[in-house]
């Protein structure tokens, strides 16, 4: 398969979920070869910070890469659109520390993709295979990746409120034109992150969700939604999905494998991407 770069430029504006600092994100077509990788403007010199696993810094609440100030966090959600849509490289240059949150979900980041097009580039996409089952847990919450003939991400999740309970979900994507599938921009790019209204208080007093609001985020409290309606009646395992598409782009291309989560986090999620490399458990 050939590799794909954007045919045209994406440009969006919001809010950063935990900084809740105004950002600027422009998406730039970019070289074959080159991957993923964002750039700060604002910043001098503009360092470049590679969406990879080695550059994954923090993954409290989101997932952050690079250091100090040449950071970036809450990429997940972009990099799920980006690699669930067929971009295998792009430049992504943003002027602040924090990717905005938009709705709260990956959708305006899908339509754009698919609103802007694709370019085919000279250069095949490299298909990695998992060969072995590989597993990393934490108590009771595992996320794995097994042998399979196509991808898959199966997660589950399982909370005390009743309004959210135990959720499972299955979502296979269909490669028929490289990793590019109009289902994620319809099954899962929409699934909004979500919060538990107990703890939103001492969440933002430790400094995080700054940017968070009814507008951006589902809020579930022990009587029921405080926003509803939800976008799918399991609308949290569905963004958990995203969360861990995103995490996993952090290898390049998802190694074709039937991905299993339980309770995972994006922790754990980064965890199991370092353990594929580690043990070099692909095969080209």
């Amino acid at each position: 398969m050939q590799q794909h770069t954007l045919a045209a430029v994406i440009t969006q504006t919001g809010i950063g979920l935990h900084s809740g600092a105004i950002t600027k994100v422009r998406i730039l077509p970019a070289q074959a070869g080159s991957g993923r990788y964002f750039v700060r403007v604002d910043l001098p010199d503009n360092p470049i910070i590679p969406a990879q696993v080695a550059a994954v810094s923090q993954t409290i609440l989101s997932t952050q890469l690079g250091e100090g100030e040449n950071s970036v966090r809450t990429v997940e959600h972009l990099l799920a659109a980006l690699v669930a849509m067929g971009v295998n490289n792009a430049q992504i240059e943003i002027d602040g520390s924090e990717v905005p949150l938009l709705d709260g979900s990956a959708q305006i980041w899908a339509e754009s993709i698919a609103k802007v097009g694709l370019s085919a580039q000279t250069g095949e996409e490299v298909s990695l295979v998992v060969q072995e089952p590989i597993w990393v847990r934490e108590k009771d919450a595992f996320v794995a990746a097994l042998p399979g003939e196509q991808t898959r991400f199966t997660y589950g999740i399982d909370f005390d409120l009743p309004a959210i309970g135990n959720q499972w979900y299955s979502w296979s994507p269909n490669r028929n034109e490289g990793f590019s599938d109009s289902s994620f921009a319809l099954e899962i790019a929409p699934a909004r992150t979500f919060g538990l209204l107990h703890q939103i208080e001492y969440l933002q007093k430790s400094g995080l969700i700054k940017g968070g609001s009814l507008d951006n985020a589902l809020v579930c409290g022990p009587d029921g939604w405080i926003n509803p309606p939800l976008r799918f009646a399991n609308e949290p395992v569905r963004h958990k999905i995203l969360d861990l598409v995103g995490d996993l782009s952090l290898l390049g291309n998802l190694p074709n494998a039937h991905y299993l989560a339980y309770k995972a986090s994006h922790d754990l999620h980064i965890k199991l991407a370092q353990k594929i490399l580690d043990l070099k458990a692909v095969r080209i």
